[in-house]
């Protein structure tokens, strides 16, 4: 099978439960969609991660996750309150990460309320599967 040219320069994940980060993590690396792949088990670290990422966004086109897979239930901060510091991010930051809710919730009000926000374009059910990977189409 030739090569697949990769889709993104970066993905990252975002869920509390590393078990579920490294499954993700290696269907990722297995799919051959991105070239770099940032973990995260808490919704505080990966703002402060992209906090310092715009900050040399500027000099490091590409730095920014294109695609950012997002646990709802996690402590200290959870998903929502995530989205609510995303929103703090500048503009370009915005435009350019695009947020894919990657949950085990069925709650219909999750699903909902995920909708307020522009930036999450899917709502996808765990596991990530190469499937749900191939049709993400962001």
């Amino acid at each position: 099978m030739p090569e697949q040219k990769t889709k993104y320069n970066a993905i990252m994940l975002i869920d509390d439960n590393e078990i579920d980060n490294l499954i993700n993590q290696k269907i990722i690396e297995s799919s051959n969609i991105c070239k770099n792949i940032f973990t995260h088990t808490g919704g505080k670290s990966a703002i402060e991660f992209l906090k310092n990422m715009e900050k040399i966004a500027a000099s490091v086109p590409g730095c920014l996750p294109e695609i950012i897979f997002l646990d709802i239930d996690m402590p200290l901060m959870d998903g929502f309150q995530f989205l609510d510091e995303f929103d703090k991010l500048s503009k370009d930051t915005k435009q350019y990460c695009n947020v894919v809710m990657l949950t085990s919730s069925i709650n219909p009000q999750d699903m909902n309320k995920s909708k307020k926000y522009d930036y999450v374009k899917k709502y996808v059910n765990k596991p990530l599967t190469q499937d749900s990977l191939n049709k993400l189409s962001i």
